[in-house]
């Protein structure tokens, strides 16, 4: 593996080494024993993501490096390509980027090479593989595995990369996937049957909710009925079955897509698969930075080994 960009790049046997992985460092973790630095160019807001990439590197034990926008060269009409360079020049041993671009990647591949590994933390509308990863853990540690369970995202899916990333996934695992949305939220792209919120809550095993991505729509969207219309109300959950559960990427619009009561409920892991998120990161990081031979067995601080998933 070159680089850690898409879903789509991942065999079903790949993914279950890395969830595998996971599982491990969550039960015992992992340190490196090596100085290693990494780099992390976020040039979108992010809470989540980027804090759990850097809790993932502390733990781990690696130097970290913080690029902030407005405080760099890129304010001075630098590419994204010779910013990615300069960090590999001065010694990063791999990139965390999240940005705008749905295809960052090909601009910097178009641009040059990189020498170093590039993670995806986000890209545009169009792919999220860390945060899928972090999912298919969480719905692993409730089911044993996706394998013909009914998974349901639900909300603007058509500027969701979340969606697109896990929809991939789940049917490459043997889910069978649903989406639900309001008019207008749909991605006709994606060969996935389009269900309404009263039918999701009857059939779902794990009921995947969106927030509404004003950010990226042209025109600004109504959301007074919104919950009411196309979101989980009490009502709806307390249709869901006893063993379903609730989750969410996050940020959360609370009375919006899902009723504030629901975000902590007994059927929630909105803030479970935000702990997963550290222990998935951990287990990629350590997966890819073997492949490319900057780091080997004699380098990591072992755990015991375990037959998790």
């Amino acid at each position: 593996m070159k680089h850690f960009i898409s879903m789509q790049q991942l065999s079903k046997e790949t993914m279950n080494q890395i969830l595998k992985e996971a599982e491990l460092i969550r039960k015992s973790p992992k340190t490196i024993n090596k100085q290693l630095f990494a780099a992390n160019l976020f040039f979108e807001p992010s809470t989540r993501t980027k804090m759990s990439f850097e809790v993932a590197q502390r733990k781990l034990g690696l130097e970290v490096l913080n690029l902030y926008e407005e405080g760099s060269s890129l304010i001075k009409g630098e590419s994204l390509y010779d910013t990615a360079k300069t960090f590999e020049a001065i010694g990063a041993d791999f990139l965390v980027v999240r940005h705008p671009s749905d295809y960052w990647m090909d601009e910097i591949e178009e641009e040059g090479q990189l020498n170093i590994p590039v993670f995806n933390a986000g890209s545009g509308k169009e792919e999220h593989p860390t945060q899928c990863m972090l999912d298919l853990l969480t719905m692993y540690q409730e089911f044993g595995n996706v394998e013909g369970k009914k998974v349901v995202i639900a909300g603007d899916i058509i500027h969701s990369r979340v969606a697109k990333s896990n929809a991939r996934a789940l049917e490459k695992l043997g889910a069978d996937v649903y989406f639900s949305a309001a008019p207008g939220f749909e991605d006709h792209s994606l060969p996935f049957p389009y269900i309404t919120m009263d039918e999701a809550v009857e059939i779902a095993d794990a009921l995947m909710l969106l927030r509404i991505q004003h950010e990226r729509h042209i025109h600004k969207t109504e959301t007074d009925d919104y919950l009411s219309l196309y979101g989980l109300t009490m009502e709806r959950a307390a249709r869901m079955q006893k063993h379903a559960i609730i989750m969410h990427p996050a940020p959360i619009n609370r009375g919006v897509e899902i009723d504030t009561r629901l975000v902590e409920s007994k059927q929630s892991r909105i803030f479970k698969q935000m702990e997963n998120g550290v222990y998935v990161r951990m287990a990629i990081l350590i997966h890819v930075l073997k492949e490319w031979g900057i780091i080997n067995e004699n380098d990591i601080n072992e755990c015991k080994a375990l037959n998790i998933i």
